[in-house]
């Protein structure tokens, strides 16, 4: 697929990020499939600080190391994080590691371990551990088009806390909640090129409680349009909701995000 050709990213966010909240199914760096690279590896940092009646300071960082293997399998570690303070007011505080052994595009079928780690404390958690199995099925491989899809199952371990420094919403009770449950996870991706320089791609995720609560899944879906402006630069534009009935603090069950940014291919 052309837009899976050894791309790294740096990302313009609009609004709220939503990431934290899900389990991240798709990398951001991914090689030439002729390429005879053992390892690829990206990292973008951004920063900045302003002074207003506060310091207002913004940090936000993205990295990735992979290790390809002759198998056709790849070893991806997955980082991010934003954080963004005025004075001593938390305003954003988010992000995510993550460890995965996957197919690199070249099976019909094939199983996808992966384990990670995030928090996100405007929204009271604290952190959350997930460890998953999932089936990833390749239904259709064309030059300007492809289909993948996946099922499994994953655990989360996770402490929600309303008392966080930048908790953004009503209190309501303050106690803190651990949470354990297991998942069952269906998940969807489609990459349409429109164009020379035009690509569509669509991904969507469904995940049900497996033992309780099974009728309040959550489901997020994730969009973006790439125009590829030359050979290593693009530019991109993306939407991505989050809905969640199931909830452990009295928190909005929807939330969305947009961003728009440039994609620098190497």
């Amino acid at each position: 697929m052309k837009l899976k050709q050894g791309v790294t990213a740096i990302f313009c966010s609009l609004l709220i990020t939503a990431n934290a909240q899900i389990l991240t199914v798709e990398s951001e760096l991914y090689r030439d499939t002729t390429s005879g690279k053992k390892i690829g590896a990206t990292l973008s940092l951004a920063f900045s600080n302003s002074k207003q009646r506060k310091n207002l300071l913004d940090f936000s960082s993205r990295g990735e190391f992979d290790v390809y293997f002759k198998n056709r399998y790849a070893l991806i570690f997955l980082g991010r994080t934003d954080a963004t303070y005025n004075g001593k007011a938390v305003l954003q505080n988010n992000g995510y590691l993550q460890i995965r052994y996957r197919d690199q595009d070249s099976r019909k079928f094939s199983l996808e371990p992966s384990m990670q780690a995030q928090w996100n404390g405007i929204q009271g958690m604290e952190y959350r551990f997930l460890t998953s199995l999932n089936l990833r099925m390749r239904w259709l491989t064309r030059p300007k088009a492809n289909l993948y899809t996946g099922l499994g199952t994953f655990y989360e371990m996770e402490r929600w806390n309303p008392l966080l420094g930048g908790y953004a919403f009503a209190m309501g009770d303050s106690s803190i909640i651990l949470r354990n449950m297991f998942r069952l996870n269906l998940t969807s991706k489609y990459t349409l090129q429109l164009g020379t320089f035009v690509t569509w791609t669509g991904m969507t995720y469904i995940q049900f409680p497996i033992y309780q609560h099974f009728n309040t899944p959550r489901w997020v879906f994730d969009t973006q349009f790439l125009f590829k402006l030359n050979k290593h630069l693009s530019f991109t534009i993306n939407y991505n909701h989050n809905l969640d009935f199931f909830r452990p603090l009295p928190i909005d069950p929807y939330f969305y995000a947009t961003s728009s940014g440039i994609r620098i291919s190497i």
